[in-house]
């Protein structure tokens, strides 16, 4: 079975979103600053203070999201997923937290990474998922795992979609081993805490890039509000993607899908190479 004209536009549409990630272009582009400048700024070293609160607050999210369950989400048909309740409860939240700083950045990005979570799982089910099946629980865990490029000379095995997918497949399938048996409960059971390790070094570049983002002045004044809607905004994309694969794996398997994706891969880069 080979993809139809629609599912390749689909795959290339995911393929874009997934493979060239920025948070510096979406800042850039909220703000109306040049990106060299917002790149400049995001990829100056984080100071000590910056490094350990995302450290701290990228762990407690993740383990405050791993406790939550996805029981609120009614019902499993597909139907178009809302984004805009939860941008706009993400907004608020980083609003609030603007007034007082990276201080409550241990306060405001478990919150915020709660709601980006629902709205995660809003477009799982979107995209065909069961919200009862602990598998599309921890796909939505994995969304936080992509589009943490630094930059162009990160290792591209490990920083391409299916190359985090790989670099996460023993965590993610001895977590879903746990709560096959034990359900989402024991939040401190060994397979669980590193798949919260696992997540939160990929998750913790993003998050580094949004604390750097609020220390610039012409973003600062403007507010936290806006960096958390940029934020949001991100790992929204990011689920488009995988799970817009998820279904198409479904369809075809994943080996069929991961081979047009490479294929696609493939002739992207010899397109770049072409007009250098």
């Amino acid at each position: 079975m080979s993809l139809t004209t629609s599912e390749v536009a689909m795959l290339e549409d995911a393929y874009a979103k997934l493979e060239n990630p920025s948070l510096a272009i979406r800042i850039s582009s909220a703000v109306g600053m040049p990106v060299e400048a917002v790149t400049r700024e995001l990829g100056k070293r984080a100071p000590d203070v910056v490094v350990e609160a995302v450290s701290k607050s990228t762990h407690k999210a993740l383990e405050m999201v791993l406790q939550s369950s996805m029981r609120s989400i009614k019902g499993q048909e597909q139907t178009s997923a809302s984004p805009r309740l939860h941008t706009a409860a993400a907004m608020t939240t980083g609003a609030v937290a603007g007034f007082f700083g990276l201080e409550t950045l241990i306060v405001e990005l478990p919150l915020t990474t709660g709601i980006m979570f629902r709205s995660i799982a809003d477009i799982a089910r979107a995209e065909g998922e069961s919200p009862a099946d602990p598998e599309t629980f921890l796909n939505c865990m994995q969304v936080f795992a992509m589009g943490s490029r630094e930059s162009k000379a990160d290792d591209a095995a490990e920083t391409s979609y299916y190359g985090v997918r790989v670099a996460l497949s023993k965590a993610v399938t001895d977590a879903l081993q746990y709560v096959a048996a034990h359900g989402m409960g024991g939040a401190t059971a060994p397979a669980l805490v590193r798949l919260v390790s696992a997540l939160a070094s990929r998750f913790g570049i993003v998050v580094t890039q949004k604390a750097m983002a609020q220390t610039i002045p012409v973003i600062g004044a403007i507010g936290g509000g806006l960096v958390n809607t940029v934020f949001i905004s991100h790992f929204q994309d990011m689920a488009r993607g995988h799970f817009a694969i998820r279904a198409l794996e479904r369809k075809y398997g994943v080996t069929v899908v991961q081979d047009a994706y490479q294929r696609l891969k493939t002739d992207r880069q010899r397109r770049e190479l072409t007009i250098r």
